[in-house]
């Protein structure tokens, strides 16, 4: 099995295959951050066929159908002692993000989804501290409190820069805010699990629950709709690529490195969605560009050494 690769095992470790390890963690992170920087944008055109909850819960089970073929291979290798951190991490990690998203996608710009999502660090260290006894320097929790200030700027700003709040906006944090528990859980209970299998059995947990929650939809009237095609393709891509393959090489990332270190590819997410933004004719305002700034710069701080 793959041990984690932490801080302590750097005076140990060959220093080639430290370097190698880095190099392909950073491959992974941008690699994973155009997937998950796309799937704002492909949210959007998903949602204008489908409903929010039918977005969020489908892309979740069409994840798991990316995983059964391998799952019903499993067998006995099924982790059945992990079965709690494995639906924590699924229910924190994706289901409920994956609604919250989709529900706030119908009212938001795929661009400030995407730049919202950048507080996931942040809530990946306070709860790691809160909860799981990491410890705090006072840099970072300056960078903890930069990242509320521009969170709140982003939630209660117009595009305008007038008072006006955005609760669609809230639900994004809330979303943050499940990725920095799941992120701990990841970290804690589950590294010592190969990527696939660890992300395969996660998807095993909730992908059954996202069925149920489909089930209650009008979701096959609309799929064969005239002209859904091309907002089913979005969805399928969502699920395989985005919460299907793009899981496995986060959570091998965290493997890789910590949890901390993986969260911040949500330094590259919102550059990818506000580009996508840009190219769909979404208009990028100052407070968007300035929120999203004091949000980075507090992440920053967080994972300053």
């Amino acid at each position: 099995m793959t041990k984690p690769f932490t801080e302590n095992s750097l005076s140990t470790a060959d220093p080639v295959v430290q370097s190698k390890r880095r190099l392909l963690a950073w491959v992974l992170l941008i690699l994973v951050a155009l997937i998950w920087g796309t799937s704002f944008i492909l949210i959007k055109y998903s949602l204008t066929v489908f409903s929010p909850m039918q977005v969020g819960t489908g892309r979740i089970f069409l994840a798991f159908l990316f995983f059964l073929p391998y799952l019903l291979l499993l067998g006995n290798q099924f982790p059945r002692n992990r079965w709690l951190p494995l639906l924590g991490s699924g229910m924190l990690g994706y289901l409920i993000p994956a609604v919250l998203f989709a529900t706030a996608g119908a009212h938001l710009n795929s661009s400030l989804a995407g730049t919202l999502n950048a507080l996931s660090p942040m809530f990946t260290f306070l709860i790691g501290v809160i909860l799981f006894g990491k410890r705090a320097r006072l840099l970072q929790i300056g960078g903890i409190l930069l990242g509320f200030a521009g969170s709140v700027f982003l939630v209660f700003f117009s595009a305008t820069g007038s008072f006006s709040y955005n609760g669609y906006a809230f639900l994004i944090v809330l979303a943050t805010l499940c990725y920095g528990f799941n992120i701990n859980i990841v970290a804690r209970y589950l590294t010592d699990l190969p990527a696939l299998l660890s992300t395969a059995s996660t998807f095993a947990m909730v992908g059954p629950i996202a069925v149920l929650g489909l089930a209650t939809t009008d979701f096959p009237t609309r799929v064969v709709a005239p002209g859904s095609m091309p907002a089913l393709l979005m969805l399928v891509t969502l699920g395989m690529a985005g919460s299907g393959f793009a899981t496995i090489l986060f959570n091998r990332i965290i493997q890789l490195t910590s949890g901390v270190f993986a969260s911040t590819v949500t330094y590259l997410i919102p550059v990818v969605a506000v580009l996508w933004g840009l190219f769909d004719g979404e208009p990028l305002h100052w407070p968007q560009v300035a929120g999203m700034a004091i949000c980075l710069l507090g992440v920053y701080l967080i994972n300053k050494k």
